[in-house]
């Protein structure tokens, strides 16, 4: 254990995935997060000491230098969906990524891997795409040789896109969907663990990577796969845009005027602007194929994390079987 890697971000969905398979790795893996003591369960991912989790505050010169000093490789996981607080789009996925390159490079670190999404652009009409494009350049400015992944939607046991519509489903009569027909790329969250370790490990050539699994599919078509999986049969609803406007903006002033004491975790405006467009690999763009992975299918893990959500749950299967039983 020789070798020391800082993750910025490392308990979160994606970072914690990177830390489990880096700490396989036989390297040292420093977590850097804002709440060390909720980032504990990432400890047993390695032998005693492998794995620490650190206070950091990305926006901080001083708390990233610190968790960062002696590190070879760094990897930052950070990243917002929605502004609460401080944390802005701009602060977190700006400022904070171009922060860690410049003194990732003033520190002598070897490797960089910056997580990104797919549809970070400069002139999108999201605040959330334009703030994960403005991380990009100031990371290639700061640190030209590192490698940046931009993932589609990222789907495994932690996830907050399947897992929030399983909710739904379990609750409502209908399964409203904004933007039904944008189409999305999802792609396993350890697939983007080990696209990231590849990159530390200096398995990864620099430059910008589109991660996305092996079907592009609308929402609605998602939503489909979904009800499939959890055995449950709801109409899937479309919302129209000009209406999903007008809800995200009614809920970004209930924010506002609450001053952050009731948080929009529903929908918000930039989110709707996203949605209107499709989140898929773009053509000739690297991906998974190039760093040697191979893709992982959905219908091959959402089973396995959403049974949860059927009527009878863990015992779906038995009761099929049992009525296979009473046909025979």
């Amino acid at each position: 254990m020789s070798k020391l890697v800082t993750i910025y971000g490392g308990s979160g969905f994606v970072g914690r995935y990177i830390a489990r398979r880096m700490a396989q790795q036989g390297w040292r893996v420093r977590v850097a997060v804002r709440r060390p003591n909720e980032a504990l369960f990432v400890k047993p991912y390695g032998v005693v000491g492998q794995v620490e989790p650190v206070f950091c505050n990305i926006r901080d010169d001083a708390s990233v230098r610190a968790v960062m000093h002696g590190a070879d490789a760094v990897v930052n996981c950070v990243g917002i969906l929605a502004e609460t607080g401080k944390n802005r789009f701009q602060s977190v996925q700006a400022e904070g990524a171009a922060r860690v390159a410049r003194l990732a490079a003033a520190e002598g670190v070897q490797t960089l891997v910056q997580i990104s999404a797919i549809g970070a652009d400069a002139d999108s009409p999201s605040a959330y795409a334009r703030s994960k494009a403005a991380g990009e350049a100031a990371v290639l400015q700061a640190f030209p040789r590192a490698v940046i992944l931009r993932p589609s939607v990222i789907f495994g046991p932690e996830d907050d896109f399947f897992n929030r519509f399983a909710r739904m489903a379990r609750f409502s009569p209908v399964l409203p969907v904004v933007g039904g027909e944008t189409r999305f790329q999802p792609v396993f969250v350890d697939d983007v663990a080990q696209a990231a370790v590849a990159g530390v490990l200096g398995q990864a050539a620099p430059g910008i990577y589109e991660l996305g699994g092996p079907d592009a599919l609308s929402f609605r078509a998602l939503m489909q796969m979904l009800l499939r999986v959890i055995e449950r049969r709801k109409m899937i609803v479309n919302v129209p845009f000009g209406v999903a406007r007008l809800m995200a903006a009614t809920l970004d002033l209930l924010q506002t005027v609450t001053l952050g004491l009731l948080s929009n975790k529903t929908l918000t405006r930039d989110q709707v602007r996203n949605l209107a467009r499709d989140n898929v690999v773009s053509p000739g763009a690297k991906g998974l194929a190039d760093l040697g992975i191979s893709p992982t299918a959905m219908e091959a893990v959402l089973p396995e994390y959403l049974w949860s959500y059927r009527p009878s749950g863990q015992y779906a299967s038995i009761k099929a079987s049992a009525r296979n039983l009473r046909k025979t």
